[in-house]
C-alpha cells in the first residue's frame, strides 16, 4: 500500500483555532468540515506572524508611498475632485 504525499499548510494554533497563513485558505474547503493532522513545531513563532495583519500600518504605508511619488499632484481641488469620482460611481443593488 502506497501512502500519498498529504498537503502541508502553514497555521498559527490560537486555543482551538487554526490561523492559515500564506496561501492555504485557497486550497482549504470551507464549506465542510476538513481532517487534519497538526505537528507542533518546537520552534518559537516569529513576532510577525504571531500579529494578525495590522491593516491601518499597511494602508499608512501605501499613503506615505503615494505622498513620495507625488502621485496626487495633478489634482487642485480634492472635494470637487471627490465628487466628479462619486458622482459616477454605482451603487450596489441600486439601479
Amino acid at each position: 500500500m502506497t501512502k500519498a504525499m498529504l498537503p502541508t499548510y502553514r497555521a498559527i494554533l490560537r486555543g482551538n483555532r487554526l490561523e492559515w497563513r500564506g496561501n492555504a485558505g485557497k486550497h482549504v474547503p470551507t464549506d465542510r468540515p476538513v481532517a487534519v493532522h497538526v505537528t507542533l513545531l518546537d520552534e518559537p513563532l516569529i513576532e510577525a506572524d504571531a500579529k494578525e495583519p495590522d491593516q491601518g500600518a499597511r494602508m499608512a504605508r501605501a499613503l506615505e508611498r503615494l505622498a513620495e511619488i507625488h502621485a496626487m499632484a495633478d489634482i487642485n481641488d480634492a472635494a470637487a475632485w471627490e465628487r466628479e469620482a462619486r458622482q459616477d460611481r454605482a451603487l450596489p443593488g441600486r439601479n
